[in-house]
């Protein structure tokens, strides 16, 4: 997957969706157990950024595997599951890691603005990282220790994770036509 034009692609499908909005649309909630299309985005940076000690570790020679990285299929294998569960088909909705609840703030003002200069952050970072990706580098996951996976598809998770919240915040435009 060429993850920096994947990013890119998202992007733009978020400021075309979501640019226009005024404070209000995005921060407009359906009901008490949705969240909005500003906690939506918030929520992506939020995790997004979880991964950047991770990343720069990587990036600064600092990082070693976890000890069952030795063990290429259980990172692989729970990697795999993961990407699996946040396809942005959304047939199943799964409840987030605690570390990762968006944030609540009263209004999220200039967040597609802010979701844009993240991204261009998070691009260089993958881009920095991708001479490495072959060097079969596992990570943990910044909500769990004890979930691993191999680099590569932790950028997956990432891409689809975004993929899957572009999706869920689209659905509170077209089933509330709140523009």
């Amino acid at each position: 997957m060429n993850w920096s034009q994947e990013l890119s692609e998202i992007t733009l499908l978020f400021k075309k969706n979501f640019e226009s909005l005024n404070s209000e649309q995005l921060n407009y909630k359906p009901n008490p157990n949705t969240w909005s299309i500003a906690q939506n985005i918030a929520h992506i940076i939020q995790v997004n950024e979880s991964y950047y000690p991770t990343f720069n570790a990587i990036l600064q020679g600092k990082h070693h595997n976890p000890k069952l990285a030795y063990l290429h299929f259980i990172p692989s294998f729970i990697g795999k599951s993961i990407l699996q569960g946040v396809q942005p088909d959304r047939k199943k909705k799964i409840k987030t890691f605690p570390i990762w609840e968006p944030v609540f703030e009263n209004k999220l003002d200039n967040i597609v603005i802010r979701f844009t200069e993240h991204q261009q952050e998070l691009t260089l970072k993958i881009r920095a990282m991708t001479s490495l990706i072959n060097n079969k580098i596992v990570i943990s996951s910044p909500a769990n220790k004890a979930i691993i996976y191999p680099l590569d598809i932790a950028l997956d998770i990432i891409v689809s994770h975004e993929k899957r919240h572009l999706e869920q915040a689209r659905e509170i435009i077209r089933k509330e036509i709140i523009i």
